[in-house]
């Protein structure tokens, strides 16, 4: 923490995070490419970084989104360093605009001037989802794609930071249906604030 004009300003993870826009579309897995090419239409020329779970999701992605004329690249762990830091190099040079990558290897790139962070995936441990958007320093926009298996990290978000992420409509979805999806019914969410619904898996456990 430290003081400027007599108000406390703290830099701890969480407190970066409160201070950084943020926002939510609720999608489900297999509308997440639709949607983000979407949300990305308005940035092809500016600097973007879309984290993933797996090596597998980021070279799909990068194919999608290439064959979309967006100026993206994958990199992950079966790529050498030096095609890492490659790919580093040209996107803070803004040759290269979108960067798909993972959790592991984001932390060791080095990038800079991050205009949008998209959490394709949500992490499973809610301290990455801090780490990765302490790497805007405040600067950049948020955005987290939620699908179903993504809601109890994003509960856990939530409830940590007390405070309830806006979710964002975007022009022109429209939810498509799984092969084999059942119907199911659409989880109510207007009843109450998400992170005054849900403890931390921390708390469940210690029966708090």
């Amino acid at each position: 923490m430290i003081e400027q004009n007599d108000t406390p300003i703290y830099h701890d993870q969480r407190s970066v995070a409160l201070r950084t826009t943020q926002s939510i579309c609720f999608v489900q897995e297999h509308d997440k490419t639709a949607i983000l090419a979407l949300l990305l239409k308005d940035f092809k020329e500016k600097q973007v970084v879309i984290v993933v779970k797996s090596k597998k999701k980021a070279d799909t992605l990068s194919k999608h989104l290439n064959a979309k004329a967006f100026n993206a690249t994958a990199v992950h762990g079966n790529h050498r360093k030096s095609q890492q830091q490659e790919a580093a190099s040209k996107f803070n040079a803004t040759s290269l605009h979108t960067l798909i990558t993972t959790d592991m290897i984001l932390k060791t790139l080095a990038l800079e001037n991050i205009k949008l962070l998209v959490s394709y995936d949500l992490p499973d441990d809610m301290q990455e989802y801090y780490n990765r958007l302490a790497l805007m320093k405040e600067q950049g926009v948020g955005m987290a794609l939620v699908s179903p298996e993504d809601e109890p990290i994003l509960d856990d978000i939530e409830y940590n930071m007390k405070k309830e992420i806006d979710e964002k409509e975007v022009e022109g979805f429209v939810a498509s249906k799984a092969p084999n999806e059942k119907n199911k019914q659409k989880k109510d969410r207007s009843k109450k604030p998400r992170h005054r619904n849900s403890k931390s898996k921390k708390e469940q456990e210690e029966g708090i």
